[in-house]
């Protein structure tokens, strides 16, 4: 398929635990129109997947055009099975165990649709149009810090599945045993420690002990948000500021492991808690060079660094922001190709 030909069109579908978003795109031109939906949980997950076909049918109509529609693209929360399309106990979608959500959007739409999970999708538009583009590399991870952790693979330019496409899901690895209860079941994973969920709890943890006053302020003026305690900390606050030391350090100790499991050449970690990286990224690098020998050997301009791709082990935070999801789900369609893409 000639993707590089502006008259081609796919449709990506990046579905979140509270927002929908749905574009339309053209390789080589980006995203032509998108559709920002609430989630709407509470009705169950037939009525969000009536509201996301509903959204694929209107921007199919407003920009075929005479495009040739290359197909659909979706990026789902996990645990997700594949290629049957099904999820299980997924943690910030209650109520959709065993829920055959690429069944069910097939059957409205009457076309094929792509599915992976949101990570998966999140890597591949950092791989294809991100900072994987920019570094030349062929391998990488990405960790994405939103309401969860993600967690997508690419290894030697192909994603990394797994079995039953379970595979990356480092944001249920157990960071701390006896630390806060995880939405898996679990205690102490990296998604409960790092999130930006992880981040509001640690802050309510503090007011309930009667040990931040001054977030306790800020929580009777607004909702506490993962962004709003790291203006606190910027402030200087130093409760918020200890809050995202201790998630940096999470985060430090789960790449350590992740290096010296996989030695790629890069790591990029996204999601709404990495724009706090001036925060995040001191203690996450200290941590780095005392738990990861691999890190310590092969970091930029390091003995072990030479000729390695991309300069050496990397650890950066996302290029493409909170677009990649979105983005990625809308080349899913077509990766197998494997096109040269235009800069969108």
């Amino acid at each position: 398929m000639a993707l590089k030909n502006a008259q081609v069109l796919t449709i990506g579908v990046d579905l979140g635990g509270t927002s929908l978003r749905i574009a339309a795109y053209a390789p080589g031109i980006g995203v032509l129109n998108s559709i920002s939906l609430r989630t709407r949980l509470e009705a169950g997950p037939q009525a969000v997947v009536d509201d996301m076909c509903d959204a694929i049918i209107k921007l199919i109509d407003q920009h075929s055009n005479g495009r040739e529609i290359a197909g659909i693209g979706v990026g789902s929360p996990g645990p997700l099975e594949l290629p049957a399309g099904r999820l299980h106990h997924p943690p910030n979608l209650p109520g959709w165990d065993g829920f055959p959500l690429l069944a069910e959007m097939e059957k409205l739409l009457q076309r094929p649709v792509t599915l992976e999970s949101d990570a998966n999708a999140a890597v591949l538009a950092e791989f294809e149009l991100g900072l994987g583009k920019q570094l030349g590399i062929d391998s990488m991870c990405m960790l994405t810090l939103g309401t969860g952790v993600g967690n997508g693979i690419i290894l030697e330019g192909k994603l990394w599945h797994g079995a039953t496409g379970m595979g990356g899901e480092a944001g249920h690895m157990t960071i701390y045993p006896d630390g806060a209860l995880c939405g898996c079941g679990n205690h102490g994973c990296l998604e409960a420690c790092a999130s930006a969920t992880a981040v509001v709890n640690a802050a309510d943890r503090l007011i309930a002990a009667g040990k931040a006053p001054g977030l306790a302020r800020l929580k009777k003026d607004t909702a506490l948000t993962a962004q709003n305690l790291a203006d606190a900390a910027r402030q200087g606050d130093a409760d918020a500021q200890n809050i995202y030391v201790e998630t940096g350090r999470t985060l430090g100790i789960s790449l350590a492991g992740l290096i010296n499991i996989l030695n790629l050449p890069l790591y990029v970690v996204g999601g709404g808690v990495a724009n706090s990286w001036d925060l995040l990224s001191p203690i996450m690098f200290e941590e780095l060079e005392r738990r990861s020998y691999v890190y310590a050997l092969t970091a930029p301009g390091r003995v072990a660094s030479k000729g390695m791709p991309g300069g050496g082990t990397q650890v950066l935070p996302a290029k493409l922001g909170a677009e990649a999801g979105l983005l990625g789900a809308c080349i899913l369609p077509v990766y197998a190709s494997k096109p040269t893409w235009a800069s969108a």
